[in-house]
């Protein structure tokens, strides 16, 4: 009886068991499958944001752990040396511990930036891609055939255009040499000139007679003379 019992309990401990590992298997197969695919950029520039604020965290805690350390060891000083001695050592540890996270810290942001780089370049590579498409699309239904039949048209049309504005405004009627104009027009004035010296019976005569000269200056009378003697006689006086 006890043989059958413990046969029956196996039989039902094995399925059980069965379950178990089915469940296991199917969660390791759903994590290989979710590592399979990775993690997106996104993702993992959001976690090495969440590192690098925890580890500044950290180095803000070190740093004053530090502090306290050197104000433990100036406050024992040579009264207690052991407990000076004890307090930068773990100064020392805490400082090596501040380096090693100063060289993760640069490490980890060399990979965010990296990283942001390359989904950047990614993104730009997509949008391209997709404008080169759309451009590739416009330009499908494009003949360039009929492209240069259509410039050609264009071209025409404007030359005829231009011949057509050239047309309207050329002026109607004979044309006349200007200059022509000018000449014929300067014969009528002097003929109008000489008509008009006729009618005035000409240009005046010359007279042939000489000119009378022109008087001398005036002889210096006597009395004038007289007159400038006073004037000098009256001006010694007044010196």
């Amino acid at each position: 009886m006890e043989g059958a019992s413990q046969v029956s309990r196996r039989h039902t401990e094995a399925p059980k068991m069965s379950k178990v590992s089915k469940l296991f298997s199917s969660s390791s197969k759903s994590k290989h499958h979710r590592s399979k695919g990775g993690p997106s950029a996104q993702e993992a520039i959001h976690r090495l944001r969440e590192t690098e604020e925890m580890l500044t965290k950290k180095q803000e805690y070190l740093e004053k752990k530090i502090e306290q350390e050197i104000a433990t060891a100036k406050k024992h000083g040579t009264k207690n040396k052991r407990a000076a001695l004890q307090a930068l050592k773990r100064k020392k540890r805490l400082e090596q511990q501040l380096a090693q996270i100063d060289g993760t810290l640069s490490t980890i942001e060399f990979q965010r930036e990296a990283l942001e780089n390359s989904h950047t370049n990614t993104e730009v590579l997509k949008n391209m891609g997709f404008a080169a498409k759309a451009m590739k699309q416009v330009h499908q239904n494009m003949d360039l055939d009929k492209i240069d039949d259509l410039m050609q048209d264009i071209t025409e049309q404007q030359e005829v255009a231009q011949e057509i504005s050239e047309a309207i405004s050329r002026p109607f009627g004979d044309t006349f040499d200007e200059d022509e104009l000018l000449a014929e027009l300067e014969e009528l004035e002097q003929q109008e000139l000489e008509d008009s010296m006729k009618n005035m019976g000409g240009l005046p005569n010359v007279p042939n007679s000489k000119l009378p000269a022109r008087p001398g200056p005036r002889p210096t009378t006597k009395k004038r003379v007289e007159d400038d003697d006073d004037m000098h006689m009256l001006a010694s006086w007044a010196t």
